[in-house]
């Protein structure tokens, strides 16, 4: 029996034009595609018109199935000899579970592949006209998840991470931000410390909003933003109105 190959591919953070040149490639030649609910579904297009589709996408509360599954699906299809392309938003090793997916691949001796992609931690907010690193404001970032896993999860020191570094970016964060904003300031970050949600970052429907730490929750709930958004939290989120670059209109 011939074992397939499984490939994890980054799809970027909405704008198609940012998908990787080896991320085409491996779409071109793809028997099936795995993708989630983040991927512009114009990437699709560069798969094969033959290729299986199949759409694995979770949401809050809703999943098409399980990660379990999913691995289950990939090991599957790469054992029928098939080329697989398992492509995520983003990043695939950033919050995509793709280290998951690789030691399922691993454990059952499937060939596999690593395509990196642009991760909307960093790509939203320079869209969005905001340098995580400035040598006048920020020397070190960290990202975080706003989500636990459904199953457990490693939780995030909010507490210990408020004095750790300059900048926090934050994805998945916009359902629980009001907790989160309060044990960073429990763990002494002022509550004037600027924000900067970033909604539907790179794409057409993108849409930025600055406020202060204390009162950020409370500004996302009265403008209505909703996920996908990426938050950050920081001296350089002031400096998105100055260097503001991304004209919707573009798109």
């Amino acid at each position: 029996m011939v074992k397939g190959k499984v490939f994890l591919v980054g799809a970027g953070p909405g704008d198609p034009t940012l998908l990787t040149v080896k991320a085409v490639e491996v779409l071109k030649a793809a028997d099936v595609v795995v993708y989630d609910r983040l991927v512009n579904e114009a990437i699709l297009d560069w798969a094969p018109a033959t290729a299986e589709r199949i759409y694995v996408g979770k949401s809050s509360g809703k999943h098409e199935l399980s990660q379990e599954r999913i691995n289950e699906l990939l090991v599957a299809k790469a054992l029928e000899g098939k080329k697989v392309v398992r492509l995520k938003g983003g990043d695939p090793f950033l919050f995509g579970r793709g280290g998951e997916e690789a030691e399922a691949l691993a454990e059952n001796h499937i060939d596999f592949e690593v395509v990196p992609g642009v991760t909307s931690a960093i790509a939203a907010p320079a869209y969005a006209g905001i340098p995580l690193t400035h040598r006048d404001y920020a020397s070190s970032v960290a990202i975080a998840t706003g989500h636990r896993a459904e199953n457990g999860g490693k939780i995030v020191k909010w507490v210990e991470l408020a004095g750790a570094v300059d900048t926090i970016v934050i994805l998945m964060g916009v359902e629980l931000l009001e907790s989160i904003a309060a044990k960073l300031m429990d763990g002494g970050l002022d509550p004037e410390t600027p924000v900067a949600i970033i909604e539907q970052g790179t794409t057409a429907r993108q849409r930025s909003l600055v406020g202060e730490l204390g009162m950020i929750a409370e500004v996302a709930k009265e403008k209505g933003v909703k996920p996908p958004a990426v938050i950050v939290i920081g001296r350089v989120a002031t400096l998105g109105e100055k260097l503001a670059w991304f004209k919707k209109a573009s798109h």
